[in-house]
């Protein structure tokens, strides 16, 4: 039924809504697979609020993990969620540009 569906897409997207959960899906991305350390190093935040933001993409999919040693390893499960997130990105030039044009004209 279109109405799970739905759902679901708003569940997924609110798990993306926040802007160190979109840094660390754009760290997975371009770099691969990184332990909790290097994404709380790379983002200058506390391990346990990446652990935190970690845990919530796992949940809705995002992300997934694997043991290697003492460290958690993450990395992209579907990455074409960056795909997702160029498509984001020229929305927003789209915009960009229409304001522009209002400004201009």
């Amino acid at each position: 039924m279109k109405k799970e569906l739905y759902k679901a897409r708003a569940e997924l997207a609110r798990a993306l809504a926040h802007e160190t959960r979109l840094a660390i899906i754009d760290i997975l991305g371009e770099e691969g697979e990184k332990c909790v350390c290097e994404l709380t190093e790379l983002l200058d935040i506390s391990q346990s609020s990446v652990s935190k933001h970690l845990g919530i993409l796992k949940q809705a999919g995002v992300v997934d993990s694997k043991k290697e040693g003492l460290n958690v390893c993450y990395f992209l499960r579907t990455p074409c969620v960056v795909n997702f997130f160029t498509c984001l990105d020229n929305i927003l030039l789209k915009d960009l540009e229409k304001r522009k044009e209002q400004l201009m004209g």
